[in-house]
């Protein structure tokens, strides 16, 4: 039996199922970071970014949608009540959904520059 803390999806799947569902709510440069080698807080990174705060939160829901349906539970969220900047923390993989002008405003790829970047399969 899968619990939150056992998804049956995990790592790299579980980035892909994520960055499937925003791109079926038109999220705006998907892009994924493998972190695993680094220092980071997760194995990956999903940044994406929608063109207004309805759309930040449509994509937000999509995703946590979509994992939940596969086993996976988000374990913190941050961010719902000002669609600027939703998190989505599923351990393994932490989901960035950010209004395009906060995005470059934050800059993360840069900031996690030495991550490799992963082929996601989505435009």
């Amino acid at each position: 039996m899968t619990t939150p803390e056992t998804p049956a999806v995990r790592g790299q799947d579980l980035l892909k199922l994520a960055a499937k569902a925003a791109a079926s709510k038109k999220a705006i440069d998907i892009v994924g970071l493998d972190l695993a080698g680094l220092d980071g807080v997760a194995d990956y990174f999903l940044i994406c970014s929608g063109s207004s705060e309805p759309q930040v939160r449509a994509i937000a829901e999509a995703i946590e949608d979509q994992l939940r349906a596969a086993g996976a539970r988000a374990w913190h969220v941050e961010g719902q009540e000002f669609k600027r900047w939703i998190l989505l923390d599923f351990v393994d993989v932490v989901v960035h959904v950010f209004h395009e002008k906060t995005r470059e405003y934050y800059l993360l790829e840069r900031l996690w520059g030495d991550a490799r970047r992963v082929d996601l399969g989505v435009e």
